[in-house]
């Protein structure tokens, strides 16, 4: 489990074919390895992965056909940049929302304009998750965690504020880059407690389960 709350940016330093599969070493920088041993998680992008090797301030991770096909690591090369995130402790603080590190889907940036000292994206949402993103809501992109400013049938809109753009690789973002999604969670669980021909939330559906009064 994750926060959405990037720790620091990573380095691709080398990407090994395996098999089908691939091999991803990078570089950590300003991560802190002190507690990380074998075995943990990682969020590289969003994408939950497996430590497999430790060298010094670099970590390898052995990433499936199946998440390649399904994430945008598959598009990564030698020198890319990377969010970064370790996996919740129990007492740490929840400072974004809770976040799986499972993709749900691909989206890609169709709009980059700027406002004020912030700058607004706009993304294309793939058939079947636009009904879990509502404006005010909740989404992480690429492993970073972000209020929906804006949602339409097909497409949702993001504020990115001076610092977040300088702590995560969405500063990299031009239109046509895809983009990792992950929906939030509860509007997943939500749905599955609703009747199977309930077509909405409703506050009776809310208060019994807890999620209002």
């Amino acid at each position: 489990m994750f926060t959405g709350i990037i720790a620091a940016l990573g380095k691709v330093q080398a990407i090994d074919a395996k098999g089908g599969d691939v091999s991803l070493d990078v570089a950590m920088q300003k991560l802190d390895l002190s507690d990380v041993i074998l075995g943990d998680s990682i969020a590289i992008n969003g994408v939950c992965l497996t430590v497999v090797e430790i060298n010094d301030k670099q970590l390898v991770f052995d990433v499936s056909r199946e998440t390649l096909d399904r994430s945008s690591l598959g598009t990564l090369k030698t020198g890319s940049q990377v969010n970064l995130e370790k996996a919740l402790a129990v007492g740490d603080r929840l400072g974004g929302h809770f976040v799986s590190g499972h993709v749900d889907g691909l989206g890609e940036c169709i709009q980059r304009e700027a406002s004020a000292r912030s700058i607004k994206f706009r993304f294309i949402v793939p058939i079947g998750l636009e009904r879990y993103i509502a404006e005010k809501g909740a989404i992480c992109i690429d492993g970073t965690s972000l209020t929906v400013n804006n949602a339409a049938e097909n497409w949702f809109e993001v504020n990115i504020i001076p610092h977040t753009l300088q702590e995560t690789i969405i500063k990299t973002y031009q239109v046509g880059t895809k983009v990792n999604l992950e929906v939030d969670l509860i509007a997943r669980y939500l749905e599955r407690l609703l009747p199977e021909k309930q077509t909405g939330i409703t506050h009776e559906t809310l208060s019994k389960h807890g999620f209002a009064k």
